[in-house]
């Protein structure tokens, strides 16, 4: 007579199921970890995207900072004056002093205030490109170049710098489950040689 323990050791019927129950969540992590890298390289590539279009727009637009007087304050007005060597920044954004509302709203939203790149069919938006881009993410700086010459109507040319500040990765699944969506994007600064800085000229009202 054959021992029920023995019957039970030599019965092979279900181990194929635990088999699959062991290796399944394996397998359902490595396809969520393939996915997530995906996600974040569209992320990634999203955020590069929009702030090489927004220092674009920077470099055509009015300034962001309300006071852009120390990069003039120094500069004499006079062809021929002595080009001052110090070098002068003003910023804006997250961490610093606040953007001029209307005009970041303009760069991040574009001029049809929308995120949505199906609507309106004028000036897209930094968020465009990348919907998680708002203006609380926006960083920007101004900084004197040493281009242009003396006695420029418009001041020195100026480089305007565009970082992405407290803009985080968005996973589907591993996101809150391993604390992921704390991951700061990086910040991508962008810098562009400011062109007119207006955002409009002789068809302005």
């Amino acid at each position: 007579m054959v021992r029920p323990w023995r019957k039970f050791h030599g019965d092979e019927q279900g181990v194929s199921l635990v088999e699959g129950l062991i290796v399944f969540p394996l397998i359902l992590l490595a396809i969520s970890t393939f996915v997530e890298f995906g996600i974040a390289v569209l992320q990634w590539n999203q955020t590069v995207k929009a702030m090489q279009l927004g220092a674009r727009l920077l470099a055509v637009s009015d300034p962001l900072v309300a006071d852009m007087g120390p990069l003039t304050a120094d500069y004499p007005p006079e062809q021929g004056g002595p080009t001052p060597a110090a070098a002068v920044s003003v910023s804006c954004g997250p961490g610093g002093a606040p953007c001029i509302a209307d005009r970041v709203n303009r760069l991040v939203f574009g001029s049809d205030g929308s995120c949505n790149p199906a609507v309106g069919t004028s000036l897209s938006g930094m968020c465009d490109f990348n919907p998680a881009i708002g203006v609380n993410n926006v960083f920007v700086t101004y900084h004197r170049s040493g281009l242009g010459y003396v006695g420029r109507p418009d001041g020195p040319v100026v480089t305007v710098t565009l970082e992405a500040r407290n803009l985080t990765f968005n996973f589907m699944f591993l996101g809150a489950l391993l604390g992921l969506n704390s991951i700061e994007i990086p910040a991508h600064p962008v810098t562009m040689t400011g062109e007119d800085l207006s955002s409009c000229r002789d068809e302005c009202p």
